[in-house]
């Protein structure tokens, strides 16, 4: 009896992530669900620019190639071209969070029917370790060799926050992936943010907090330690928007 194996919907090619980067793990949890949900020959992918910017060759579903920070824009475009499609961005914070925040609060406030997965590694991990607009106060990057900060360089923002605060988003999460119980949360989200699309519900965003050994310069097993003591303490995990479930409430 088999219990556990590779999703089918994860293509059986190496990844090009450092090691310990945990964006390997929740390329599976977005494998798993759309295995689970049966929706592979119905799923598009669209991929940006980041350290995910090869994801087009580890997903078995059709994939396409977003400039700089339009994956929403391109995932809108493409729903809206035929709306029985599954569709889904994978984005970094240096992609959403930054170049990208426009579409990414316009495709949330029109509650477009598509699924974000928002990678939060609290620093721009492919051109090298700089500040990120989610760096944390007092970071060490390339570009904040003293810390960042806020005086000078603003806050961090908080995607997950923000969004919540929009009438037309479906379901926010914010989820971690660093140690067993939160990547089975993680997995529950997922799955649940492309649920909502086949049911139609409209706009779904799961956070995901991850690692980024290399430019935290720490090992695997200490990025995780200091993710748990200082990402998940600042950006606080948890359902920040549930429309179904707000109305479901409300009429009980």
């Amino acid at each position: 009896m088999i219990v556990f194996q590779k999703p089918k919907s994860l293509c059986d090619v190496p990844l090009h992530y450092c090691p310990g980067c945990t964006h390997g793990i929740i390329h599976r949890l977005v494998a798993e669900a759309i295995d689970e949900l049966g929706i592979e020959g119905e799923t598009i992918g669209v991929a940006p620019v980041g350290c995910a910017v090869m994801a087009y060759n580890y997903f078995a579903c059709d994939m396409v190639e977003a400039a700089h920070g339009r994956a929403p824009a391109v995932a809108t475009g493409l729903k809206r071209a035929d709306p029985s499609k599954i569709v889904f961005s994978y984005q970094g914070d240096g992609d959403l969070a930054s170049i990208g925040t426009a579409e990414t609060v316009h495709s949330a406030t029109r509650n477009e029917n598509i699924t974000v997965i928002f990678v939060n590694n609290a620093i721009y991990g492919m051109t090298g370790g700089q500040m990120a607009p989610t760096t944390l106060p007092g970071q060490v990057t390339q570009t904040s060799p003293y810390g960042r900060d806020v005086n000078h360089c603003g806050y961090p923002v908080k995607i997950s926050e923000m969004l919540s605060q929009l009438e037309g988003p479906e379901y926010i999460e914010r989820v971690a992936v660093n140690n067993v119980k939160n990547i089975r949360n993680a997995k529950k989200a997922i799955k649940k943010a492309f649920q909502n699309q086949i049911d139609g519900k409209g706009f779904s965003l799961i956070e995901v907090i991850s690692s980024c050994p290399t430019n935290w310069g720490l090992s695997p097993e200490k990025a995780l330690q200091w993710l748990e003591e200082n990402m998940i303490p600042y950006y606080p995990l948890g359902v920040y928007k549930d429309r179904s479930a707000e109305k479901e409430a409300a009429e009980a």
